[in-house]
């Protein structure tokens, strides 16, 4: 008695949908390999022309003569003087590491034991 559908038929269908599926890739590709080879940018017809610009004058903002504007002043006196206290402030501020804690609380421990942490020459 012979049995269908053995081994061999399975194999046989994953070769068929290997090939299937090689064979749309490979189509996919090449179809838009050919697609990006076409140039695409050659004509634009956007209706804008070349683009326009102003021609570089040497001025910023084309201001010949710098005019401060109301606002200017207070900024810069505001800004200055922002970071001239954030710098005290910060130089000043307190000393919260926790090496700097753990430092005093052993110098603190060692004190009340009576040990001493300085060492003396001996040669």
């Amino acid at each position: 008695m012979v049995k269908e559908g053995g081994a061999g038929t399975n194999k046989l269908g994953i070769i068929i949908f290997l090939h299937f599926f090689l064979y749309i890739m490979i189509s996919k590709i090449i179809a838009r390999s050919a697609r990006l080879a076409r140039p695409t940018n050659a004509l634009r017809r956007g209706g804008h022309g070349t683009p326009s610009y102003n021609e570089p004058g040497g001025y910023l903002f084309a201001e010949k003569v710098r005019v401060k504007e109301d606002w200017e002043d207070i900024y810069y006196i505001g800004m200055g003087g922002g970071f001239l206290a954030m710098a005290v402030a910060l130089y000043y501020k307190p000393d919260t590491s926790v090496v700097s804690w753990a430092k005093k609380e052993a110098e603190k421990s060692l004190k009340e034991k009576g040990i001493t942490l300085e060492y003396t020459k001996t040669a």
